[in-house]
């Protein structure tokens, strides 16, 4: 990932590079109220919190991604 300030007179900030695009694509596939990781994510994850799979995601130029959805908290680690 890439940021930059655009502009001379009035600057925006605003970030470039896959990290965003894999973003975009994850947030246009998911549903409101809900959180959406990555397998990746998940392995970390998966010891302390419940997911369940969410299917698919194609982002352009890569193979489909498998994502999670993540339930909740599991009961061990509740009060971590």
């Amino acid at each position: 990932m890439v940021a930059g300030l655009i502009g001379k007179q009035r600057l925006a900030y605003d970030l470039w590079g896959d990290t965003v695009n894999i973003a975009a694509h994850m947030e246009s596939h998911g549903i409101a109220g809900e959180i959406q990781v990555s397998a990746a994510t998940h392995a970390l994850i998966s010891d302390q919190f419940a997911c369940d799979a969410g299917g698919e995601v194609a982002v352009a130029g890569r193979p489909p991604m498998h994502v999670y959805r993540v339930s909740g908290r599991r009961r061990d680690h509740a009060h971590d």
